[in-house]
């Protein structure tokens, strides 16, 4: 499974268990209302957090696959001419 899965799973979890604990708390509706409201805005500030710090490991996952595949190409490269050069110098003689 996925972190991001898990992590949203996790965020999931938690607004479940935010919303059944303050409906079943004994307060009146308009204390209710307020307490969800700003758990609300606390769990989107949270989600919106996750979702910046998932963004920002992405962008650092494609920028290292770039990098690392720029290398193996490079390797390649060098290693087709030296094979070319070997090949020149057995055969042209």
């Amino acid at each position: 499974m996925s972190k991001s899965k898990v992590a949203l799973g996790a965020l999931a979890g938690a607004a479940i268990g935010v919303v059944a604990g303050v409906l079943t708390a004994p307060k009146s509706g308009k204390e209710t209302r307020a307490e969800l409201k700003e758990k609300a805005g606390k769990l989107k500030a949270e989600t919106k957090k996750r979702a910046e710090q998932a963004k920002a490991a992405a962008a650092d996952g494609a920028a290292s696959i770039k990098a690392g595949s720029k290398k193996v190409g490079d390797v390649v490269s060098n290693t087709a001419q030296d094979v070319k050069k070997d090949v020149n110098k057995h055969f042209t003689k």
